[in-house]
């Protein structure tokens, strides 16, 4: 028989003598691989399923006009579409315009927006709408609209346009739209506006030196509320309509104020996607828009994610720990069991570093059985866990599979070290003269 074939005769005898031994071995490896894979595969699936759910919040990145005749005009159809492919450059995005304009109900300032409905509706999912969207000749209103203005679903307004007010309206509202680390020179510049439009309202609401009637003026555009939308946010102080009836009162056509994007990047990613667009923005003066996060969004997708993962490595540590020890043992119960005989092939001339290998391969068997098993079992966890919490079906990572059967046999070599070394360092002399 030559050495190969008895090293794998002892081996198979080794392994399925002691089938007690053994199997505790491999349910500390499988329970170990099954907790780890399950682990990994939420940890690696939980961000993208996050920010897809997160996305039904609104949008986490907005684009605005970076010039002040740009604000005037607003960001033209051709300049929305480039932007729309720079963001969508490899991601799934949705987007809405808005265009803004002042208006007056009973005489006091309001702002309105001007929207394509089936845009904003995919996009805001978590608004909470009483009645209907916009139509033609309807228009929805902010709850804290409707609660100044005492008017409800069915209610009649009429809402005038005046020239004079409708300049504050774009960067005013683009500032409130926006709580990202930028908001504060977009303030600034909404402040320059609103100065610059009460210094044009002063000198408009003074004719022959007396006080003109116009700001008293309550003629208009009758349009019914077809519903009332309460978000809890700056969309309750808004009153939005289609953008054909916002055209229409205002007179002219122009431009959107503010695009908003929901796009299926996070972090460093989404931050690229934005210095992408100003980078082409910079390239293109003529087309100039600004784009910035939404960091009320952002920052809570990071700060969630940020946790889980400090969770998973806590954990896995743990895991790791508790297999190391179980696996390690296990098999310095094999070898207590196994002395006598290690003894004796000492005193018959086997080396050391021979019997050390066959203990590690022993247990590389065990590590590897336990790490089949418990990825199988770890990825019905895992994919279980995910359709009951997000709804969502769980692929099969094939990289993940093959790490975690690689960390399982490593973990279980590891863990047979101490105790392979005690047994290679057996007296035979002294086991012989005990038996």
């Amino acid at each position: 028989m030559t050495n190969r074939k008895m090293f794998f005769t002892m081996l198979w005898g080794a392994v399925f003598r002691r089938r007690s031994r053994a199997m505790m071995a491999v349910i500390a490896s499988l329970v170990g691989a099954a907790t780890l894979f399950c682990l990994a595969s939420v940890c690696v699936a939980v961000p993208q399923q996050m920010n897809e759910e997160m996305r039904a919040y609104g949008a986490n990145l907005i684009v605005t006009p970076a010039s002040a005749t740009g604000k005037s005009q607003g960001i033209d159809t051709a300049t929305v579409r480039n932007v729309t492919a720079l963001v969508g450059a490899g991601h799934s995005v949705k987007s809405a315009a808005y265009r803004y304009e002042s208006v007056r109900i009973n005489s006091a300032p309001y702002t309105i927006a001007g929207v394509d409905v089936k845009a904003v509706r995919a996009l805001n999912r978590h608004w909470n709408v009483t009645g209907d969207w916009p139509g033609s000749g309807n228009v929805m209103v902010g709850r804290d609209v409707a609660d100044a203005l005492g008017v409800k679903v069915g209610s009649r307004v009429t809402i005038g346009y005046r020239a004079a007010d409708a300049s504050a309206s774009a960067s005013s509202s683009a500032s409130a739209k926006s709580d990202s680390d930028e908001s504060t020179e977009t303030a600034e510049s909404s402040a320059q506006s609103t100065q610059t439009t009460q210094g044009e309202q002063t000198t408009q609401a003074t004719e022959n030196g007396r006080v003109s009637s116009d700001i008293m003026d309550n003629n208009g555009t009758e349009f019914r509320i077809a519903g009332i939308v309460d978000t809890g946010g700056n969309e309750d102080s808004i009153i939005y309509a289609t953008t054909a009836d916002v055209a229409k009162l205002a007179g002219s056509k122009r431009g959107a104020d503010v695009v908003e994007y929901s796009v299926n990047a996070m972090g460093d990613e989404l931050n690229d996607i934005v210095n992408n667009i100003n980078r082409s923005a910079d390239k293109n003066p003529n087309s100039a828009v600004k784009a910035q996060t939404v960091t009320r969004i952002t920052s809570s997708d990071t700060r969630i994610i940020a946790m889980l993962q400090t969770l998973f490595w806590i954990v896995s540590l743990v895991v790791l720990v508790l297999t190391l020890v179980g696996v390690g043992t296990t098999i310095s119960s094999i070898v207590s069991q196994r002395r006598n005989e290690i003894g004796l092939r000492k005193a018959l001339g086997a080396d050391s570093r021979a019997i050390g290998v066959e203990f590690y391969v022993e247990s590389g068997i065990y590590g590897l059985i336990g790490g089949l098993l418990g990825t199988a079992i770890g990825y019905v966890l895992a994919r279980v866990l995910c359709s009951t919490v997000f709804g969502r079906a769980l692929g099969l990572n094939w990289l993940l599979c093959v790490g975690s059967l690689l960390l399982s046999v490593a973990i279980a070599v590891i863990a047979s070290i101490p105790p392979v070394r005690r047994a290679t360092r057996i007296d035979p002399a002294i086991v012989l003269r005990e038996e």
